[in-house]
C-alpha cells in the first residue's frame, strides 16, 4: 500500500471512529445496539475494513463489546461499572476544583458564571435538555479550568466509557434534581472563586456523588 494509500486509509478510519463514538456516548445509538460492519461500511461510504479497526478501537475504549461467533454491540455499563466510573469521576473532578481555585481569575471563570446564568435560566423554565447540556458544558469548563493535561485525557475517556450525556439525562430526570444540581454548581463554583481549594475538592466531590444517586435512583425507575 503506498504512503497516500496509507493516509486515505487513516482518515477513514478516523472518520468512523469519531463518528460512531459521537453516537455512542450522546445516546443516538442505544446501549446494547448490534453494530454491522456492512451496514456502518455502507453508511460511512468505506469498506469493511477501516470500519471494522474503527470497532477494535472502541472496544478499547470500552464503548463496544465484540461476542465470539455473535456480533459487535454498544456496550451496556452495568450498575457496578457505572458506580465505579462515578468514583473515578469524583476523584478527577475534585482534584479539577482544587486545581482550578488555585489558579485565580481564569478565562474559564468568567465562562462558568455565563454558563450558571443560563443554567438557572433552563432551570427556571424546565428546559431539561437545555439544562443537561449546561451541566455538559460546566463539568467541561472546571476540567479546561484545572489545565492539566494528564488529568484532562484520563477524564475524556472516562467520559466516553460513562457515555455522560445520555447518563446525564436520566440523573435529571428524578424530581427536584436539576434544582438541586444547579444549586451545587453555584456553591462550587463560589467556593472555586474564594480561591479555597480545599472547600472545593469537598463540594465538588459531594456535588458527583449526588448526581450518581440520583442517576442509580433513575435507572431502578426504567
Amino acid at each position: 500500500m503506498s504512503p497516500r494509500q496509507n493516509g486515505t486509509s487513516s482518515l477513514m478510519q478516523g472518520r468512523v471512529i469519531e463518528g460512531l463514538r459521537e453516537r455512542i456516548i450522546t445516546g443516538a445509538i442505544d446501549p446494547g445496539a448490534p453494530l454491522s460492519e456492512l451496514a456502518l461500511a455502507e453508511e460511512f461510504g468505506v469498506s469493511r475494513t477501516p470500519v471494522r479497526e474503527a470497532l477494535k478501537q472502541l472496544q478499547t475504549e470500552g464503548l463496544v463489546e465484540v461476542r465470539p461467533r455473535v456480533g459487535t454491540f454498544v456496550t451496556t455499563p452495568s450498575r457496578r461499572e457505572i458506580t465505579e466510573l462515578f468514583e473515578m469521576k469524583e476523584l478527577l473532578e475534585g482534584a479539577a476544583a482544587r486545581l482550578l481555585a488555585q489558579r485565580g481569575r481564569v478565562p474559564e471563570i468568567d465562562a462558568l458564571e455565563e454558563n450558571l446564568r443560563e443554567a438557572d435560566a433552563a432551570v427556571a423554565r424546565d428546559d431539561r435538555d437545555g439544562y443537561a447540556r449546561l451541566v455538559g458544558e460546566f463539568h467541561d469548563l472546571l476540567i479546561r479550568g484545572a489545565d492539566n493535561g494528564k488529568l484532562e485525557s484520563h477524564y475524556r475517556t472516562l467520559m466516553n466509557q460513562l457515555a455522560y450525556a445520555r447518563l446525564v439525562t436520566t440523573s435529571l430526570s428524578q424530581p427536584g434534581r436539576a434544582l438541586q444540581s444547579d444549586r451545587e454548581h453555584h456553591l462550587v463554583l463560589e467556593v472555586i472563586i474564594a480561591k479555597d481549594g480545599d472547600s472545593a475538592e469537598r463540594v465538588m466531590r459531594d456535588h458527583v456523588r449526588a448526581s450518581r444517586s440520583a442517576l442509580l435512583a433513575g435507572l431502578s425507575d426504567d
